[in-house]
């Protein structure tokens, strides 16, 4: 269950497309691991989950050359065959490949979330967006998406301290 030899298959296929995206996927990586700590994750789980943030936003790369935009939605509909493609040769069941795949085709979706491991997913990302904003002209805001999104205790404690000025 080492999350190595995805980490590296993710960066070989943006290094040349999207370099920026890397760095993106680690963060979202580092974001779910705090979370999966906190809410006691470990095991396969924890591992499925580590495999679906490093990879959520994989889709990218066949949407920008598709369609010319890494849109969301495109990202959606070019990301489970892309993270297919990835993960062969990684041991993972029909199952845990379907899941994976369920939630980076609708990692952009939030009525799609349907489950502990795509919450999970749904907050790192939604952490590293919410970064981008000013927090001192925004915290109504951010509190407010936070207080909407973040459904996990630990992603909750995490999106406050980071973005919350006390």
């Amino acid at each position: 269950m080492n999350k190595e030899p995805v980490i590296s298959k993710m960066k070989s296929a943006f290094e040349i497309t999207i370099p920026s995206e890397i760095d993106h996927a680690l963060n979202v990586l580092k974001n779910a691991e705090i979370i999966m700590d906190g809410e006691g994750i470990k095991g396969r789980e924890r591992y499925l989950i580590s495999v679906t943030a490093i990879l959520h936003d994989i889709g990218m790369i066949n949407a920008k050359e598709k369609y010319g935009s890494t849109s969301g939605p495109y990202q959606e509909k070019e990301g489970p065959a892309a993270a297919k493609e990835l993960l062969e040769g990684e041991g993972l069941s029909d199952d845990e490949m379907e899941r994976i795949c369920y939630i980076i085709g609708n990692h952009h979706t939030p009525s799609k979330v349907d489950g502990m491991d795509f919450q999970i997913q749904w907050e790192a990302d939604l952490l590293e967006a919410l970064k981008k904003f000013d927090k001192g002209t925004s915290q109504d805001m951010l509190k407010g998406i936070i207080n909407k999104n973040f459904k996990t205790k630990s992603g909750l404690e995490l999106a406050e301290k980071i973005l919350i000025m006390n």
